[in-house]
């Protein structure tokens, strides 16, 4: 089974799942959104979005592929791209941190790791431009009742089980914050117990094939 990750483009905003693909949830203030959604054109709206954002701010979204079916996606920006940041009674996001806007792994390819690891691509991509935490607005009652929001807001249970801690608790929407530097620790703890285990060697080096020393030519004095 191959697993890629790759930057959401204008090209791979398609592979969103379509209610995904549609929706102006984040992108557009609540008033907007409705709009949007009253005049039966949300998806162009999001594909207008993403263009400006990939164009004033860079990469603001990943996509998991495996076996090259769309397996997962996560989305993020700076607060000020994203107006509906400002609507949570747990804003607003901290001054250093990116907003993660939403999270989503196709139910068929869940428990995978799958969700660790597009939150490792966004700590990587995010660290390289200086930003310090991610942070976002989860769902502590995702999945009750008939909210149509709720598929918008990713779980709190999500967040919190790839590493996200809570900074301002609520009953519904607790805000929750992850450190850059703790992501990008994931992948070097466990070459770490590797090296421990394996001794000096590393993986590296034990899985690259052993070449046989050039055969040196006898010479006569």
């Amino acid at each position: 089974m191959s697993r890629r990750l790759v930057s959401l483009t204008l090209d791979t905003l398609e592979d969103l799942p379509r209610p995904c693909r549609q929706c102006v949830y984040w992108e557009l203030d609540p008033v907007s959104a409705d709009r949007a959604c009253a005049a039966g054109d949300p998806g162009l709206e999001k594909e207008a979005w993403v263009s400006q954002t990939l164009l004033e701010w860079g990469s603001c979204g990943k996509l998991a592929y495996v076996d090259g079916m769309p397996a997962g996606f996560v989305m993020y920006a700076p607060p000020a791209y994203v107006p509906r940041s400002m609507a949570f009674p747990t804003s607003p996001v901290s001054a250093d941190a990116a907003l993660l806007m939403t999270a989503n792994v196709v139910p068929s390819f869940a428990g995978g790791g799958l969700g660790r690891m597009l939150v490792q691509g966004v700590a990587r991509d995010l660290t390289k431009r200086g930003i310090k935490a991610i942070e976002a607005f989860g769902d502590a009652k995702f999945g009750d009742g008939d909210d149509a929001t709720r598929a918008c807001v990713a779980p709190a249970d999500f967040f919190l089980s790839v590493g996200f801690k809570t900074v301002r608790p609520h009953p519904r929407y607790p805000r929750l914050r992850l450190e850059l530097r703790t992501a990008l620790s994931w992948k070097s703890d466990v070459e770490y117990a590797l090296e421990k285990l394996l001794g000096s060697m590393s993986p590296e080096t034990l899985l690259r094939p052993v070449r046989p020393a050039p055969a040196t030519r006898a010479t006569t004095s």
